[in-house]
């Protein structure tokens, strides 16, 4: 007679049912054109508001436009990623669904890859409208751009599934941006190079993903072939995304108390 019970079922990793989360993740989103709305069309018009207050000074905006290109897809990845999960949560939807034949790691990579694809999509209307529409003056290849635009959105989209689980609603899980995002948004390098920061912050700013994507932003903006340390600052945001979206799976809950 098997022992076997419904966890044992959802031990190993199984690509058939994370496709069929994140199928079911698109679905619910091409029923809600607001959120789409703010995935798709919030950082582009930010980039276009950013030209135009820098209308006078182009080259200002190329020196800050191509950070912002990661920054903007990184926030609202968070924003809408954080609300959204903790959405399902609330509502019950996760506790029926981990009682079924799926496991957390099933859950978070779904969610991920559904967020993900409208990354892409998201990072390509930024990086597109930026390069061939708004001027911004990039030495190295667009898509080595888009590479590191792409790799911010999915990196927001794993911080916003990994602070869904500590939030017990979505005013709660808004008030993770300063904690979150804004101390990342300080010390990355956007207003002021890092080394001229106090060691202190300096230091702090070295182990936050956000420095080494405005890093990467910038090798792209000043080099035309590919370097080293782009390189280095690629693997950095990838990895931290990847560290993010398992420590999300390990804290994820099935509801809210």
């Amino acid at each position: 007679m098997s022992t076997t019970t419904p966890a044992a079922h959802t031990a190993a990793f199984s690509t058939a049912r994370t496709t069929a989360t994140a199928a079911r993740v698109l679905r619910q989103l091409r029923h809600d054109p607001r959120t789409i709305a703010l995935m798709l069309l919030v950082p582009c018009l930010m980039l276009v508001l950013l030209r135009y207050v820098f209308d006078a000074s182009p080259r200002t905006f190329d020196d800050i436009g191509a950070s912002l290109l990661g920054v903007f897809p990184l926030i609202t990845m968070f924003l809408v990623t954080s609300i959204a999960t903790l959405r399902e949560r609330t509502s019950g939807t996760l506790e029926r669904l981990l009682a079924m034949p799926l496991g957390k790691a099933d859950l978070i990579a779904g969610y991920a890859l559904a967020f993900g694809t409208v990354a892409v999509v998201q990072s390509a209307l930024a990086t597109g409208l930026a390069v061939w529409f708004l001027g911004l003056d990039v030495t190295g290849s667009p898509w080595l751009l888009l590479l590191v635009a792409l790799l911010d959105a999915l990196l927001g989209t794993a911080l916003g599934l990994f602070v869904s689980a500590f939030a017990a609603s979505e005013f709660q899980a808004v008030q993770f941006m300063p904690a979150v995002v804004f101390p990342q948004l300080l010390l990355c390098g956007l207003f002021t190079p890092r080394a001229d920061m106090h060691p202190l912050l300096e230091a702090v700013s070295d182990v936050l993903p956000m420095s080494y994507a405005v890093d990467g932003m910038n090798e792209v903006l000043h080099h035309t072939d590919l370097t080293s340390a782009f390189v280095r600052d690629v693997m950095i945001v990838a990895g931290c995304a990847l560290l993010v979206l398992a420590l999300g799976a390990v804290t994820l809950r099935r509801r809210t108390d």
